[in-house]
């Protein structure tokens, strides 16, 4: 029986199989509350074209570089007609195109179109595993003569099965636009045979995501993901964020501003490893309200990757939680090099001096007891991080 953290939200799958059900013609659109988004093109309830995510030319350029390795990308001159700026199916239409200059075949295409669908509806399950999605349905677009039919039962269940082996790899909360760097050659070159260091080097530098890497390699994303965890965990690697790759179409009109990405909060960013909703919520209120960032830890066995991948400014972490106490992420945070300065704030119950010397002794900085309160939030928060928008509160 599937774990719920592994299953894809019913809600989701609902929308898309009464698309089906239907026989939609439109568009399915899709916003993520972190400011992602998606659409899914139907022809007759079957999914023929998807767009959005986080790296949509990145995306192309990969599948055009597996599908259609004659097409030399950077050199493509195109007239910009019919590609604007408002056109959000930009790359269907450049594979039309193609297909009507003879220069891709009709199977080059399928191979495109399946491929770009799977890894969005991944995303999609991705996203809906940790944050509240809207879905509507406009039919302002319907793709006349769609270059490829794709079965949507097959692919909600290639989408199910992804991200459950996903998942229980332990790799729920790293996507695989995320690029893996290589932090700490030294200690690696200790672990790994000469040959596999010198293929870290060359691939882990950066600019590659692990979607990138899996084409390079010729294997899907996971068991690379699932062979680089152990490092990343140990901080040896670490995974980034990376920028798209836009290219130029023709006319020198640059596409790249079809769908920007939403611009990213600033402002410090602080971690609450807690394993009660309440508290979560009561910290939430309080720093989002002073214009911090804010990400909540209520699973203490997710604590660790979480928090080498978001890398917050200051982390407050609670005492007492079944299966992780806070001493054991303390003790474990200060041993990976990122997080040797970093504030551990803990929260505890009572105000016992016993806790205080061993929260000590595994690293942590300082302490609050609770109920947590603003005043006694915020002048800790003012104690650890020195920025000028926070002296003013």
């Amino acid at each position: 029986m599937s774990h719920p953290e592994t299953m894809v939200s019913s809600e989701l799958l609902d929308e898309f199989r009464s698309c089906t059900q239907i026989q939609y013609s439109g568009k399915l659109n899709i916003k993520g509350s972190k400011g992602h988004s998606w659409v899914f093109y139907y022809r007759l309830g079957r999914i023929v074209w998807a767009t959005g995510g986080t790296h949509p030319f990145r995306r192309w350029r990969r599948h055009m570089t597996q599908h259609c390795p004659d097409i030399d990308i950077d050199k493509m001159q195109f007239n910009s007609k019919g590609l604007s700026n408002k056109n959000d199916y930009w790359d269907y239409k450049l594979l039309e195109v193609l297909h009507e200059n003879q220069k891709i075949k009709r199977e080059h295409i399928n191979g495109v179109v399946e491929k770009t669908i799977a890894e969005l509806l991944f995303d999609l399950a991705q996203q809906a595993h940790f944050n509240q999605i809207q879905c509507d349905r406009t039919n302002d677009v319907i793709l006349e003569a769609p270059m490829s039919f794709t079965s949507a039962d097959m692919s909600l269940k290639f989408m199910q099965d992804t991200w459950k082996h996903w998942s229980e790899a332990g790799l729920a909360n790293f996507s695989p636009d995320l690029a893996p760097i290589l932090r700490r050659p030294d200690q690696l070159q200790q672990m790994v045979s000469p040959a596999v260091y010198k293929n870290f080097v060359n691939l882990m530098n950066g600019k590659y995501t692990l979607r990138d890497l899996a084409v390079k390699m010729k294997q899907s994303p996971l068991p690379i993901a699932r062979s680089l965890l152990p490092y990343v965990l140990k901080g040896i690697i670490e995974l980034i964020k990376v920028p798209d790759l836009p290219f130029k179409i023709g006319d020198g009109q640059n596409i790249s501003s079809i769908e920007p990405e939403p611009e990213a909060p600033r402002g410090p960013l602080i971690a609450c490893v807690d394993d009660s909703p309440q508290v979560c919520q009561m910290l939430e209120q309080i720093l989002v309200s002073q214009g911090l960032r804010f990400i909540k830890i209520q699973d203490p066995v997710q604590a660790l990757p979480i928090l080498i991948q978001n890398k917050p400014d200051l982390i407050f972490l609670d005492l007492v939680m079944p299966v992780a106490s806070g001493y054991e992420i303390c003790a474990q945070l200060r041993r990976i090099s990122v997080f040797a300065n970093t504030p551990v704030i803990i929260l505890t119950g009572s105000d016992g001096l016993l806790d205080r010397v061993r929260a000590k002794v595994v690293g942590s900085t300082d302490f609050i007891t609770k109920p947590v309160v603003a005043d006694k939030v915020m002048g800790v928060i003012r104690k650890y991080i020195q920025t000028p928008s926070l002296t003013k509160i």
